[in-house]
């Protein structure tokens, strides 16, 4: 087996739609709600790689894409905040996602030294997310009203001290 962290410019435009697309396919509604976000998000991602390629990556498994991780730095000293990520349908349950997570937490260290904080946002009813989260260092802080996609639950907000 065989892990890879590769630039988002090594793959074609459409891949980060099609595994947002994928990894949230348990529940319809994510789909209704947030495909036009999961679409521009690809778009703005590919039209800007030269800035881009430092605030994320995909996994590869096996030369198989399966997941990826995207960050914002713009708010940075005081936060930078972790933004889509996602794994695979088929590759979900086995590790992937704290391996992803993990990379990116050493990532954004390494690039920002006078970092702050990192945070992250989830939904209440996103239980693996919520324990990903938590198993590499990121604490719960708040529970805020969702009124965009109520069927997720509330949004949790974490946080990691740095």
């Amino acid at each position: 087996m065989k892990i890879e962290f590769k630039e988002f410019k090594e793959f074609e435009r459409g891949i980060l739609y099609k595994q947002l697309l994928d990894a949230y396919s348990f529940n319809t509604y994510c789909k209704k709600y947030w495909e036009r976000d999961w679409q521009e998000y690809d778009t703005y991602f590919f039209d800007h790689l030269k800035y881009t390629n430092s605030c994320g990556f995909i996994l590869v498994l096996d030369g198989v894409p399966i997941g990826h991780i995207s960050w914002d730095p713009r708010k940075r000293p005081n936060y930078i905040e972790i933004g889509h990520n996602c794994i695979l349908t088929q590759y979900k349950g086995k590790g992937y996602g704290h391996i992803l997570l993990k990379e990116a937490i050493q990532r954004i260290k390494s690039q920002y030294s006078d970092l702050k904080k990192i945070i992250v946002t989830t939904s209440a009813n996103f239980i693996p997310a919520q324990r990903n989260y938590e198993s590499v260092g990121f604490h719960f802080i708040r529970e805020r009203k969702n009124d965009e996609t109520p069927l997720a639950g509330n949004y949790m907000d974490y946080e990691m001290i740095l």
